[in-house]
């Protein structure tokens, strides 16, 4: 276990129980969501990862995108 971690948890254990439990739930649907997308990333197949790549192409080639600096502007 993580220092961080630790000291999450040390944190945690000073609430009243339906807060830790509030927050425990939250912390096992994360893990358990962290734990499907490694599960369907890993079973993605080459032929999948290619399709995704030319339907990005062709979204690119037809204007339906707009550059990453109009979403999030340099920061100065």
């Amino acid at each position: 276990m993580t220092e961080l971690l630790r000291q999450a948890i040390a944190q945690i254990e000073k609430l009243l129980p339906d807060q830790q439990d509030a927050i425990a739930a939250r912390l096992l649907a994360e893990v358990q969501d962290e734990q499907n997308w490694e599960n369907r990333f890993a079973a993605t197949t080459d032929a999948q990862w290619d399709q995704m790549a030319a339907m990005v192409r062709e979204e690119i080639a037809s204007g339906e995108t707009v550059p990453l600096d109009t979403v999030f502007p340099p920061q100065k």
